[in-house]
This record gives C-alpha cells, structure tokens and sequence, in this order.
C-alpha cells in the first residue's frame, strides 16, 4: 500500500513530542528497499500514540457488523521494538475494528503487538489504542499471550498478520499468525501459528464470556505507535497490508 492510502488518527500526538516518518536509519526486516517507517520520543511527561487508518473506498469503516463481509478483513505488516533508553515505555501495535468515527488513539480496538516490558511477548488485546500494550493495566483486556518471550538485546522485526472474521451471531473470531523472518522476506511470508496462541483462533463471543466485553464489529483498521512516559523511545514498521472481507 502507498502513503496515499493511508491518514493519521485523530488526536495523534504532534511531531513535537512523537517523531515520525520514513528512514533509511533503522535497518529494515529481510527483504525491505532499505526504507521503513521509524518513531522516536522527544519528550518524558507524555502518554499517547501516533497512528494510521487506511483511507480507502470500503475502509472507512469497514462495516459495522454482524455479517461476514460487514466489518471483517485483514492487516500484516513488520513491526520492531527498537532499543532505547531502559527498553520500555512503548508499544508498536496492528488493529483493526477501531471503533471511532472519525477515528483516533482514543477508540478501542482489537491490537496485535509488542507488549510494553523488557523481555515483551506477543500479545493480542482489545482496548484503547493509546494506551499500548502493557499485560497489568487493568483497563485492558489481554485475550491472548505468546508463551514465548523476546530479548530487546535480539533487535528482532516480526512479520505478523491478523484476521478478523465478524460471524453472522455477532461473535468476533480472530486469526493471528507469524512468519519467521530468519527465514522468509516479508515478500514471500510463511504464517504460522504463534507460540501460545490457539491454532483456530479467539473468538470474542456475542454473549460477553471470553472478554468481559462486547466484541467489535466493523471500524477502522490500522498501525500504531504508543508512548508512556519516555524519552526516546524508538519503534518501526515495513511491509504494512490490509484486506478487507467481501
């Protein structure tokens, strides 16, 4: 996908506290044209995100459910923890189903990314886009953790993809899956289950069990960069990708 398809989320922190942009000064994921889009913190006392929606005819929002092709869809891309200042303090995250409209940091969402902590996991949550990935914040809802856990120190990316497939009862079933990029480009991606997630997927049902919550239906689809308090804190993003279910 181009720039062109993509707008930022309403109330995004200013480029005077959230730095962003394309760069060649991050090394890339394997296969990248050497370019990705970077972040870094610029001051200490701020909480929020920067983020993205696609901006296309079909996307804005993708439905609002509960039928198949009403609200589900697809987004994959590379996403990285960058080393910084005490390795914590932010959270690169996927999501789809953003519930705003227009959208922003603040709605709620279903997010795939890489939690807040040091060593940091794989995690699926639902909850407001701004607030990250941290697994203790009690306003989350953590549906699903990897059982594997990731050194700062490795400079890991992760080729991740999750698919949202809004079922005709309302229920919400999502699919979230990695390629190893030790192993494949982001060109040519081999998706496998991710370690400690159920190989048929999470279902947020429509009776409010599995969540706590209503599932989400519909929304925005997107990528974020969320900051707590933290100068310097780095993360990026290559190969970014979304579909929508018709």
């Amino acid at each position: 996908m181009g720039q062109e398809d993509w707008a930022d989320l309403d109330s995004s922190l200013s480029t005077a506290n959230l730095k962003r942009g394309v760069t060649a000064g991050i090394a890339g994921p394997n296969g990248t044209n050497g370019y990705v889009y970077g972040y870094n913190s610029l001051v200490s006392t701020v909480t929020g995100a920067h983020g993205k929606f696609v901006d296309l005819s079909g996307f804005t929002p993708t439905g609002s459910g509960p039928t198949l092709a009403d609200g589900g869809g697809i987004v994959r891309g590379a996403i990285k923890r960058v080393a910084s200042p005490n390795n914590t303090g932010m959270t690169p995250l996927l999501f789809f189903c953003a519930q705003g409209g227009p959208p922003s940091v603040n709605d709620n969402a279903y997010m795939l990314g890489l939690s807040d902590a040091d060593p940091y996991k794989i995690v699926l949550a639902k909850g407001m886009i701004a607030g990250g990935i941290i697994e203790d914040d009690e306003d989350l809802k953590v549906l699903v953790s990897s059982s594997a856990e990731y050194s700062m120190g490795d400079g890991l990316w992760h080729h991740l993809t999750m698919e949202v497939i809004v079922q005709p009862t309302g229920d919400v079933l999502i699919k979230c899956k990695e390629s190893n990029l030790a192993l494949h480009t982001i060109h040519s991606p081999d998706w496998q289950n991710i370690a400690g997630f159920p190989g048929d997927g999470f279902i947020d049902d429509a009776l409010d069990i599995a969540s706590g919550t209503a599932p989400l239906w519909g929304g925005y689809v997107g990528f974020a960069f969320c900051i707590n308090e933290a100068l310097n804190r780095r993360g990026a993003f290559d190969a970014l990708q979304a579909e929508r279910a018709t």
